[in-house]
């Protein structure tokens, strides 16, 4: 049977920009339901939830990692996620399957860059939020700087439902506006000992005001707490409340609660905002798929006597029990020793185990039921964004789309015995994570492996010599160049071969236009009168795309095309698919070689934080780099410059920056878009490429 009801289970994740105290307060939110009997610290390398030997090391959070509370009669499943940029993906994962979240700010940070990248993703899948802002102990905090940052950068609506009672060294608790009681901690270093009691009579006036404020930015969103407020009724802390949540859940207003998490100060009041404001499976509408042959729409309910549907949204290598397919339930429910569908591959699977999974531990369990996250063990083809239900019933939900690689580099085995191990394990982390590749550079034939970043790929070398025993070089890591055209042109492939007997003939016509950025590769079949016959067209596509991996320019792959099929020939015996799939790809390359083809650079999101006094030495720098400086702000006293600035110029940029800044000077960076090169850069590349320059300048 199932422990808890739905309607009191809630699936959480936790998120923030690097550094802001996501582990640190998942740590204390398992100490404080009894799951852990001793609180982790990141900085010691004893967090439960940061459990990869690397991630202690580094004492940052590489992978999400999910764990299961239980506090006031409700279960609560928590995701802790990577704030670093290179790990972006768990986070799209994460929030994917996800029905709410905590947004965490430092006090004295506010909205950072990577905290942009987290709501954009959590509006994106209209994830409900309530934001913590944490290190209130900290020297110039300021949690109003933070308000204002949300509803400035981030186009938020923000309740301030907690005043803090002392700032920095004295911080010591907090107010809560709804209930109207100081919630005091004192000098108690657990954070188990506090002390709710009435307002002071020092801190009723600002309480009073404050919780004014509060109702009156409710009121703009809910219409029952408007009536109140207008007419100067009294509003109790259930109303309050119920209509926080009503505007939580439906995206329209975000609670702020404030906190200390490494000082154990005000996470049993977020637990309880978790609790009260975010909302349940059953709370969220119906999960929407499509028929996987009629393609109609599908619609679940999370109720565990609706059929089952589930998203496949991790894959993990444990080297105990196998390949682990981590699974959101969205309705239904699965025992152990039924036979699932997997719509996606259209393949059926009897499921081995199922598993609770707590960080790196793994209890086993026998059943999993509607709004549940699990693992099932030893599915064989299952992967990222796969959708799992009955095959009387099935459905394909909505995939997970991740974004594309930034740099590249070569990597080679350092012996002959590490040569298939290599292959062996670079292929279990594409298994694992969709934004690694691996891929052959075309014109050396050297092994590439793809990445989001040089820490990416460093965890990656890391991980093949710990875990699988495989030594190996990886070379200077290259930025990952795309091609696309500018304008539309036409192109004719013909393949004729005769020998013989059984010749080959393939011929066709196509048009190749540009499309918007991210729009990648679409094609249309135009033929009429049956010019070329249907079963060899997808060979055609499929000549396309082996065409666009290539590259016309200098070998990188070309994105954002749509290929139109106009016309072309057959003959009744030597056509062949092959044949058909040679001259799609020979029809593209004339296409594109009139079509203007350019090179694509990725152009990355920086923000610099730096004194005044080195303020012009950055910007000349930035400059120097072909940036191109978006604003500039003043941050906790320090200069904050925003800019756009080719990835292709940042290689090494943490040691500039320190030199610019004697080592003050601090900077974070995010993938925006590709863009094109401009032509001196183009015409470098391409030389180097072919050969004429040196590779390194």
């Amino acid at each position: 049977m199932r422990s808890y009801p739905i309607e009191r289970v809630r699936n959480i994740g936790i998120m923030a920009h690097i550094d802001a105290g996501k582990t640190t307060t998942t740590e204390r939110i398992l100490f404080y339901t009894g799951i852990t009997y001793k609180m982790g610290e990141v900085d010691e390398g004893t967090a439960v939830m940061d459990w990869m030997v690397q991630e202690q090391e580094r004492g940052i959070t590489i992978t999400s990692a999910a764990t299961t509370c239980f506090w006031k009669n409700h279960r609560i499943n928590i995701i802790d996620t990577p704030g670093h940029v290179d790990f972006t993906a768990e986070v799209e994962r994460s929030l994917r399957i996800l029905d709410g979240a905590i947004i965490l700010l430092c006090a004295v940070g506010g909205v950072e860059p990577q905290t942009e990248t987290v709501w954009r993703q959590a509006n994106k899948y209209r994830v409900p939020r309530i934001v913590y802002i944490n290190k209130m102990d900290r020297v110039g905090a300021s949690p109003e700087a933070a308000i204002e940052q949300l509803k400035n950068r981030l186009g938020a609506h923000p309740i301030l439902i907690q005043l803090p009672l002392g700032r920095e060294d004295s911080f010591r608790g907090v107010i809560d506006l709804v209930e109207m009681k100081e919630i005091d901690w004192g000098n108690d270093l657990l954070g188990t000992c506090f002390e709710v009691r009435d307002l002071s009579p020092e801190n009723r006036a600002e309480a009073e005001a404050k919780r004014l404020e509060a109702l009156e930015a409710i009121s703009e969103v809910d219409d029952i707490i408007m009536e109140k407020y207008i007419n100067g009724e009294w509003v109790s802390p259930e109303e309050m409340k119920a209509a926080l949540r009503r505007g939580t859940i439906a995206c329209r207003l975000v609670p702020v609660l404030l906190g200390a998490s490494f000082r154990n100060k005000g996470v049993h009041p977020l637990l309880d905002a978790v609790v009260d404001y975010l909302p349940s499976p059953v709370d969220i509408p119906p999960i929407q798929g499509f028929h996987p042959k009629t393609r109609k729409l599908e619609i679940r309910k999370a109720s565990d006597n609706d059929p089952f549907a589930a998203l496949v949204f991790k894959i993990m290598n444990d080297p105990y029990l196998g390949s682990l397919a981590y699974i959101r339930v969205y309705s239904g429910k699965l025992r152990v020793g039924a036979t699932v569908y997997n719509s996606t591959k259209d393949e059926e699977e009897r499921i081995g185990r199922l598993l609770e999974v707590h960080a790196n531990r793994k209890k086993d369990i026998q059943e999993v039921y509607a709004g549940d996250i699990a693992a099932i063990a030893s599915l064989k083809s299952v992967t990222t964004g796969d959708t799992l239900c009955l095959k009387s019933r099935p459905i394909i939900l909505e995939s997970i789309k991740f974004p594309e690689p930034v740099i590249s580099a070569t990597i080679e085995p350092r012996s002959k015995a590490d040569h298939d191990r290599l292959f062996q394990a670079l292929d279990k982390f594409m298994h694992e994570d969709p934004t690694f590749k691996v891929g052959q550079d075309p014109m050396t034939g050297q092994m590439l492996v793809y990445g989001m970043g040089e820490l990416h790929l460093e965890i990656i070398m890391d991980r093949l010599e710990r875990e699988y025993n495989v030594r190996a070089r990886l070379g200077k890591p290259q930025v990952a160049y795309k091609e696309t055209i500018l304008k539309k042109a036409e192109g004719e492939g013909k393949y004729i071969r005769q020998t013989g007997g059984r010749g080959q003939y393939g011929h066709c016509k196509i048009i190749i236009e540009p499309l918007p950025r991210g729009s990648g590769f679409e094609f249309i079949d135009q033929t009429k009168g049956g010019v070329i016959p249907k079963e060899f067209i997808p060979a055609i596509q499929s000549g396309l795309r082996e065409a666009m991996e290539i590259g016309v320019l200098a070998g990188f792959p070309v994105i954002d095309v749509r290929a139109v099929l106009i016309d072309g020939s057959y003959h009744e015996i030597d056509s062949t698919a092959m044949a058909f799939k040679i001259a799609g790809s020979l029809a593209f390359k004339e296409a594109a070689a009139k079509a203007e083809p350019v090179i694509l650079e990725p152009l990355m999101r920086l923000e610099v934080i730096c004194p005044d006094d080195y303020l012009g030495a950055v910007v000349g720098d930035l400059n120097s780099r072909r940036g191109k400086i978006e604003g500039l702000e003043i941050k906790a006293g320090l200069r904050v410059v925003k800019a756009l600035v080719p990835l292709a110029e940042m290689f090494g940029y943490a040691t500039v920056l320190r030199t610019l800044t004697q080592g003050r000077g601090v900077f974070s960076m995010e993938f925006f878009r590709y863009e094109q090169t401009p032509a001196h850069v183009a015409e470098e590349i391409i030389a180097r490429i072919e050969g004429r320059i040196p590779v390194h300048r």
